[in-house]
């Protein structure tokens, strides 16, 4: 019996000069490519389907240059918190403001989604990739230990699994933040979504939650039902970029989200065990970047579905928490099943 090897290769070099490793992970019709900077989906295809199902690059140097977080693991607290302050037992924090200078985003401007991950474990159709998020990085307290293990399954699922610990009392939110298109189209306005939520956060001008629990009924946010995300307000496409509330804290991993092209007949259902899921609708992609098979990358070229805590949570008593403490393990888990027909 010939055993096939293991697909690794050197993708490109940071500014520090150590080595971007992509591999390469099979199974149930689905081909991964993931890189170890920021531990970033660079590419993932279903067989029977030609274009990609996410945004991505050919080369590493158009990562660092171009991307929105394409694919990449933020944290170590993704989304947004209010003016990057808050509380944790009696002591104030305050974290680097890398968003327009007034909030905390994604964990800060070198944040783990910008660093290079180490391979710990490769399979044929799964791969574990680690950081230690370090004490003061971006103003958060504690040396953070950080995997995420990728897999791909028979069933066609795209299996995210994440785990962290911490020596002292921080914060710990993370997400897959890949931008999907199931039909290879500029745009995605015209795929059609199911999210089960009945509640979702309004926000501020500065996208901070307000702290209300907002029915969707009645309002562009009600996803309910399967429709198209192209909706008009005021004479514009709505600019989707909140937490849809699924629960009040992490439970078993359950179906929230249904997203299918009618063009390509591509369909994505996720299942997670996180509280809340982030629909952002790429709409600050508003010029154009060239990706994956010289596709250009502009406004709603992809759909992000990013489960996690809701966001800006610690200054919100009535949110789930995204508090880790020493001794306890955060593990987060979701699944992205695809089919064609």
């Amino acid at each position: 019996m010939t055993v096939k090897p293991l697909e690794r290769e050197i993708f490109g070099h940071t500014d520090a000069g150590e080595p971007v490793y992509r591999v390469t992970i099979r199974g149930g019709g689905l081909t991964a490519n993931v890189i170890t900077w920021g531990s970033v989906i660079q590419d993932l295809r279903l067989e029977g389907h030609q274009p990609p199902l996410v945004l991505g690059f050919e080369d590493f140097d158009s990562y660092p240059k171009y991307s929105s977080n394409f694919g990449a693991t933020p944290g170590r607290c993704a989304n947004r918190i209010a003016g990057g302050k808050f509380t944790l037992d009696g002591k104030a924090y305050q974290l680097d403001l890398n968003e327009r200078g007034v909030n905390h985003l994604h964990g800060g401007a070198t944040n783990i989604g910008k660093q290079n991950w180490v391979i710990a474990d490769l399979t044929e159709n799964s791969v574990r990739l680690e950081i230690v998020d370090p004490d003061g990085r971006c103003g958060y307290a504690g040396n953070c230990s950080i995997s995420a293990t990728y897999t791909v399954h028979d069933d066609g699922v795209l299996s995210v699994a994440y785990e962290a610990t911490t020596d002292q009392p921080t914060l710990a939110n993370l997400c897959q933040h890949s931008y999907f298109n199931l039909d290879g189209k500029a745009d995605i306005l015209d795929h059609d979504m199911l999210i089960a939520a009945d509640y979702y956060l309004p926000t501020d001008a500065n996208l901070i939650p307000t702290g209300e629990l907002r029915p969707v009924g009645g309002t562009p946010f009600d996803f309910r039902q399967m429709r198209p995300i192209r909706m008009m307000e005021d004479g514009k496409q709505v600019g989707y970029d909140h937490n849809f509330c699924l629960s009040t804290e992490r439970g078993a991993k359950r179906a929230v989200a249904l997203v299918k092209s009618s063009s390509s007949g591509v369909s994505m259902e996720v299942r997670t065990t996180e509280p809340g899921v982030q629909f952002y609708a790429a709409v600050k992609l508003a010029t154009p970047v060239p990706g994956l098979e010289g596709r250009n990358y502009g406004a709603f070229s992809g759909l992000c579905m990013e489960t996690q805590v809701w966001p800006d949570a610690i200054n919100h008593e009535n949110f789930p928490s995204p508090v880790l403490r020493p001794g306890e393990v955060l593990r987060q888990e979701t699944d992205y099943l695809f089919t064609k027909g």
